[in-house]
């Protein structure tokens, strides 16, 4: 990323998560893939694959009309900014709060609601 502390904003990741799970696609591809969790409109995602791709977070190569659209920046360096940036907003920086914290939790709430 060209900023390592900037995380894309949510639709952006709705499109970054469908592109890692396929490798690469065009703008209807990923479309169809986010489609079930976000319905956006053709331009929609293609605007945000233009932002992702001027974030340098995403490639993208001619193909015919359009473009296809690959990953840049791995899943793996997405997570470990947002867990620093998590850590440092919520829990000063400091690891041992945050393993308190998850040890009092008994079931975490995004697990308890989907089981019930």
């Amino acid at each position: 990323m060209a900023r390592d502390r900037e995380l894309p904003p949510p639709l952006e990741m709705l499109c970054l998560n469908a592109l890692w799970s396929i490798g690469e696609g065009n703008v209807e591809q990923i479309r169809s893939l986010i489609q079930y969790e976000r319905p956006l409109a053709y331009t929609t995602v293609l605007t945000l694959l233009d932002r992702l791709e001027q974030r340098k977070v995403v490639s993208r190569r001619k193909e015919g009309r359009g473009f296809r659209y690959s990953p840049v920046v791995e899943r793996s360096k997405i997570r470990q900014t947002a867990l620093e940036q998590f850590l440092e907003l919520y829990f000063d920086g400091n690891v041992a709060e945050l393993r308190e914290f998850l040890n009092r939790i008994e079931t975490p709430p995004m697990a308890a609601s989907a089981s019930a």
